[in-house]
């Protein structure tokens, strides 16, 4: 009920928090551009290019298709997930802790949940400008199908909600910025290997692939490598609907664990 009652205090005034942020990104836009535009060719050379000639093909989806291209869309969900859950964990934080950004704002009329909606929001839309530069890379190398692969953009606000919003939980709940060690640890680190980004999840034991299944970066990846290689079918819905659940589900528990961070 508290959740659904901050939620209410939401004005279009989160807008404000969104374009701060976007003017600061803007003056150090060549920096910003530069991770996203080198790290997916740094992952090509090493495993499209290194460990494809050792793979060789890949089983999905009852095809065959050569490893290169299997791993293209996992980057593209990786995207998503890193840049929209670093952005509302250290970079919030930094802005919460240590420039007192946050404290400066609720000395205007902009309310708690104003400041938190458009974090999340920010974080979201850098997840599409990274996730742009990826999908522009990796369409270079002719490893994407169009005109299905543009679906990867409205895609990419979707995740970076989701994972924005699991990211301010965590800015909420660490005492510390060291303290992000741990769900990057515990949480990041095990979706990055196991969500059927580096090799598909049929090949985990019955157990794991169940695991990996109730992980929202699998689903991410999912939907990605559908989108890459054009293959939409009905079952897709299932992951679209599981990513948007858990962002409406998680949006409030994040209002309310920021708001107790910001009190006290």
């Amino acid at each position: 009920m508290n959740g659904m009652l901050q939620i209410a205090n939401i004005s279009w005034r989160f807008i404000r928090v969104w374009n701060r942020n976007m003017l600061v990104y803007r003056r150090i836009w060549f920096v910003n551009l530069l991770v996203p535009l080198f790290e997916p060719l740094l992952y090509l050379a090493a495993f499209g290019v290194g460990l494809s000639a050792l793979v060789g093909r890949v089983q999905y989806h009852g095809e065959e298709i050569s490893y290169i291209v299997f791993i293209a869309p996992a980057l593209l969900a990786i995207t998503m997930m890193y840049n929209s859950f670093f952005e509302n964990t250290y970079a919030s934080f930094v802005r919460m802790y240590y420039q007192k950004t946050f404290d400066a704002m609720l000395a205007t009329p902009l309310s708690m949940e104003d400041i938190i909606a458009g974090e999340i929001a920010w974080g979201a839309t850098k997840s599409v400008i990274a996730t742009t530069i990826v999908l522009a890379v990796v369409s270079f190398f002719r490893l994407v199908y169009y005109p299905h692969a543009l679906l990867i953009l409205p895609l990419s606000f979707l995740g970076g909600l989701a994972f924005g919003t699991i990211g301010m939980i965590f800015t909420g709940l660490v005492p510390s910025i060291e303290m992000f060690n741990l769900p990057i640890f515990l949480f990041i680190t095990p979706m990055f290997l196991f969500s059927g980004t580096f090799f598909p999840i049929s090949a985990l034991p019955g157990w794991a692939q169940t695991l990996s299944s109730a992980l929202p970066l699998t689903h991410l990846v999912n939907l990605c490598r559908a989108f890459c290689l054009g293959e939409i079918t009905p079952d897709l819905t299932w992951s679209i609907a599981y990513i948007t659940i858990m962002f409406v589900l998680l949006f409030p528990i994040a209002l309310m664990v920021m708001r107790k961070k910001l009190i006290n």
